[in-house]
């Protein structure tokens, strides 16, 4: 009897330890899930912000050529080097 006893109480020890760890776990992978989408967000911002400068670089390019003062040599040069 006493026997049983001790392993019903090994065997609920045991269960309540494991649930400890998976929830651990289970938080753990979230956490970085988490972070990686932040990096993730955090470079797409960067990018869209970097794209846009170059567009305004190329903008202000085309207003050069418009007004004459880039020729269409220059203006093509100028832009290539831009989106290199």
């Amino acid at each position: 009897m006493l026997e049983n006893i001790i392993y019903i109480t090994v065997f609920a020890i045991l269960v309540f330890v494991l649930s400890i760890a998976v929830k651990a776990i289970t938080r753990g992978v979230e956490a970085k899930q988490i972070i990686k989408e932040e990096k993730d967000l955090d470079l797409n911002k960067e990018n869209q912000k970097q794209n846009l400068e170059v567009i305004d670089q190329i903008k202000e390019l085309k207003e050069l050529h418009d007004k004459g003062i880039l020729s269409d040599e220059e203006f093509k040069k100028a832009k290539e080097k831009i989106l290199e």
